[in-house]
């Protein structure tokens, strides 16, 4: 089982230059997540919270401030070596699913095992163990334009835990489902993190959606607005 990376973020500025003007997506924030953690940061479109995902990613590097990863400053790692971790150790579950239409459903899902050049005798017995897992046995073969949103969605989710990541970052997982499609994709990528011990921190502006974490922070004009647990 993985155990789940804790994240501290300590005086996190992004400044992005456009134009002659200076736009703060995000304005000084602190914050801590611990190891198994299922943070949910809510807030508007332009509040700070997608910026704040990336920035833990390492898809992008904060204006001023640190981020710290397992208490390891990330400033400190060299490039190939957080490419390396971006990789193997985080997983990542988008609004849009991000599937390639030239591969199947059980290829996509394999994908950061095949890119990594594993055979296909060390990734098949794992896809073939959450395709049971989420009801799609079935459809293992079958292409994105061949799937409902909801079964392109759960697809993306073992793609992100293909790799028995530390650490899964979701940005509007459910932004492109119905209610109903979308509480069921929630009820499983809470359940699957916890059964793995990963960190899970998901961007949403949903309150119900939102409310599935154990903690929950709102952003607004890239602060920290508030934040509530449970």
């Amino acid at each position: 089982m993985a155990q789940g990376c804790s994240i501290r973020l300590t005086n996190i500025t992004k400044t992005y230059i456009r134009g002659k003007e200076q736009v703060k997506a995000l304005d000084g924030i602190n914050l801590r997540v611990e190891s198994g953690e299922f943070l949910s940061i809510m807030g508007a479109s332009g509040s700070g919270k997608s910026t704040l995902l990336h920035l833990v990613a390492g898809l992008d590097t904060p204006t001023e401030g640190e981020i710290y990863l397992d208490e390891r400053p990330v400033s400190d790692w060299k490039d190939d070596e957080l490419t390396l971790f971006r990789r193997e150790k985080i997983g990542f579950v988008f609004q849009f699913f991000n599937l390639l239409p030239t591969l199947t459903a059980e290829e996509n899902a394999a994908l950061p095992l095949l890119m990594m050049g594993r055979p296909k005798s060390e990734w098949q017995p794992k896809v073939d163990k959450w395709f049971e897992r989420v009801g799609l046995a079935e459809r293992r073969t079958h292409y994105p334009t061949e799937l409902s949103g909801g079964q392109m969605q759960r697809v993306a989710i073992i793609r992100a835990l293909i790799n028995d990541p530390l650490l899964i970052l979701a940005d509007e997982p459910t932004g492109n489902l119905d209610s109903k499609t979308g509480e069921e994709v929630l009820f499983f990528l809470k359940g699957i993190t916890e059964e793995i011990g990963a960190t899970l921190m998901l961007v949403t502006h949903d309150l119900k959606v939102a409310a599935y974490g154990t903690r929950v922070i709102t952003t607004k004009d890239g602060r920290i607005l508030e934040m509530a647990g449970r």
